[in-house]
Order: C-alpha cells, then sequence, then structure tokens
C-alpha cells in the first residue's frame, strides 16, 4: 500500500518518523513521504520530516499544554497551511493517507480529527488513523482528551488503529526508553501492513496486496495489528505448527489493543520464504481466526521475503466490542465524572469571623 503519512503531535511525530524510518530501511518503498505537524517548535525541531508549526498567532510555538479544545481550534484555522504542505506529498500513486497521534496530548488529540475531517473532504484515497491511548498514570486529562478523540476519530476515519501505551511499556523501563520500544514495534507492525504486496522477495501461492488490506479495513470502527515470529524449517511440512503459533502469538500476545479478539474482519499474511510455508499451517491459522474472532470475513495470504524465520502479520477491523477498549472508555468517562466534579474553594478555609479579611 502506498501511503502518506501525517503525523500530529509530538507522540504523532514520533511514531511517523519511525514508520518511515524502517521502511526506508526495508526497501519496501511503501511510505512515499511523510509530514508533521504541532503547535511546539521544540517538539518539530528534532525529527527528520518536513514540518509544520501551526497556531503561532494563539500559542506562539509553545504548545497548547494539554488543551485538546485549543489544539482542535488551532488545527481548524491552520488545516489549510497544513494541506498546502501535504498536497504535493499526496500524488496520483498514493492509495491512503495516515494521520497519526497520540490521543492524551493536546496537539495529536485535538488537532488530528480535524484533519481526518478536512483530508476526507480533500482527497478521495482512504484516510486513516492510528491512535496511541495514554496510560492509566498519565492522569485524568489525558484520559478524558482521548475518550473525546477517540470518539471524533472513529467518526471521521475510514478506520481508526489502536495503540495502548499500557501493554507495550516493560515495566521498570524509563518513560522515554519505553515509548521508544513501543515506537519501534508499532513501527514494524503497521510498516508491514503498508509492505504487503509492494516489495515482495519471491512469489507466493496468494500474495496480499493493497486492496485486502483496505477491504479488511472497510469494516471501520477501530482496528488492532499484531506480529510474531519463529524460525523455520527448510521443509515446509515441518512447519505447519510453526506458522499456526505465530498467528496465535500475534494475536493472543502480538497485538497493538490487546485482548481486542472480537472482530467484525480480519487479514492474516504469512510472511518468509515462500518454500517454506506451509500451505496446510497457513489454512489451519486462517480458521482458528475465524472462530477466534467470529468473523467470516477473514483474509489470508502470503508475504514473500527472503527470511530463514516464518512471522505472522495479523489486522483485525471493528474491535471495538473488545474488553480492552470497553476498559479504556470506562477510564474515560471516570475521568470526565472526575472532571466535573465540584471542586472545592480555597477560600472557604477561611470562612469564620476570627480572621478578618485584609481588604
Amino acid at each position: 500500500m502506498k501511503a502518506v503519512l501525517l503525523g500530529v503531535g509530538q507522540a504523532g511525530g514520533k511514531l511517523t518518523t519511525a514508520i518511515a524510518e524502517f521502511d526506508a530501511d526495508a526497501g519496501y518503498g511503501a511510505v512515499l513521504d511523510a509530514l508533521a505537524v504541532n503547535t511546539a517548535a521544540a517538539d518539530l525541531d528534532p525529527l527528520p520530516l518536513e514540518t509544520v508549526l501551526v497556531g503561532q498567532s494563539r500559542v506562539n510555538g509553545h504548545g497548547v499544554g494539554g488543551d485538546n479544545e485549543l489544539g482542535a481550534e488551532v488545527m481548524d484555522e491552520d488545516a489549510v497551511e497544513v494541506l498546502d504542505a501535504l498536497a504535493p506529498k499526496v500524488t496520483a500513486e498514493a492509495e491512503a493517507v495516515f494521520v497519526v497521534a497520540g490521543l492524551g496530548g493536546g496537539t495529536g488529540s485535538g488537532g488530528a480529527p480535524v484533519l481526518v475531517r478536512e483530508l476526507n473532504r480533500v482527497y478521495d484515497v482512504p484516510v486513516y488513523a492510528i491512535g496511541i491511548l495514554p496510560g492509566r498514570d498519565e492522569g485524568t486529562m489525558y484520559q478524558v482528551n482521548a475518550g473525546r478523540s477517540l470518539k471524533t476519530l472513529v467518526r471521521e476515519a475510514d478506520a481508526t488503529i489502536l495503540l495502548d501505551n499500557d501493554a507495550w511499556r516493560s515495566s521498570g523501563e524509563s518513560m522515554e526508553g519505553g515509548y521508544e520500544t513501543i515506537n519501534a514495534s508499532m513501527a514494524k507492525r503497521i510498516g508491514l501492513i503498508l509492505a504487503a504486496g509492494e516489495a515482495v522477495e519471491g512469489v507466493g501461492e496468494s500474495v496480499v496486496d493493497t486492496s485486502e488490506v483496505i477491504n479488511t479495513l472497510r469494516a471501520g470502527g477501530m482496528a488492532a495489528v499484531g506480529f510474531a515470529s519463529a524460525p523455520a524449517a527448510e521443509d515446509p511440512q515441518e512447519n505447519v505448527t510453526t506458522v499456526t503459533s505465530a498467528v496465535r502469538s500475534a494475536v493472543m500476545t502480538g497485538l497493538s489493543l490487546p485482548s481486542a479478539t472480537d472482530a467484525d474482519a480480519a487479514l492474516v499474511a504469512v510472511a518468509g520464504d515462500p518454500d517454506r510455508i506451509s500451505r496446510k499451517g497457513a489454512e489451519k491459522a486462517r480458521k482458528w481466526l475465524q472462530e477466534e474472532t467470529g468473523s467470516m470475513q477473514v483474509r489470508g495470504g502470503d508475504f514473500p521475503l527472503d527470511s530463514d524465520r516464518i512471522a505472522a502479520l495479523v489486522l483485525l477491523a471493528g474491535v471495538e466490542r473488545s474488553q480492552r477498549v470497553e476498559a479504556f472508555l470506562e477510564r474515560a468517562r471516570q475521568a470526565v465524572r472526575d472532571e466535573r466534579e465540584e471542586k472545592p474553594d480555597p477560600a472557604a478555609a477561611f470562612d469564620n469571623d476570627e480572621i478578618d479579611d485584609l481588604l
């Protein structure tokens, strides 16, 4: 899938960079170009991408301070500037645009839905979102921001692929180091989805192509992507279990949104040396995925690669009924309730006659 990436906010810019670099390093050529947008100049400076600083008249390059209403306002005001910068990148070759954003911060959560809406108004190709959910420990404001942003993104985007920070950050890992690890893992998953059918090595029996990805995501709503790999024997007959185990691992432990196995549609691509891929294993894995997701729309195919390993790439669409999504939405709803509770007036402690007012 030939795609153009648009990173919004700090987290969106970093993940966009990671995806573009993964694609370039692998030589797939699926990422046509990328652009990063932010209200904070300091977050754009380190990125090796073309950038656009928005909201200068409102926040003077200092960011929106987590205020996603302000983030949406400034993005709406400067949307034409972003679209003008993106226009030369979305050529006739482009098959999709991906808007990438952290959903907890102000610029990403507020600006991404605005840009998705505007892009869908301008372009005929699908406009997808990649949204990063904040962790439980990131505070009430981030939960509220993410809940509001996700609700809007799901409505505006053709599909929204989710990444759950909580599930991917290792215990004891620093926050910065944790995010780098998460970005690398997610970049591989998204990068391989984009590369499907683009830069394959060898001839597969049934190669996954762009239309399979688009048709799977046509279910809309929320989506998740999983990956797992294992060493492969030279004889494909010995790789039946290898293929099925890789697919199970991709779903059970390798999803960007863990436990999101109740899906409306699914795609499974078995990657590796075509001479090592077990057809029996691939078919068994596809049937298992059909049972696991409860979907009759399970597509499958090959992703030929020159490798001594077999990998499974799984894309699930329509996962909004999953327990993981419901748990996040409940956190967001609780955060909204907490935010609405009336805060005590600090001056109320002095409502007595023993202390006189100064003025």
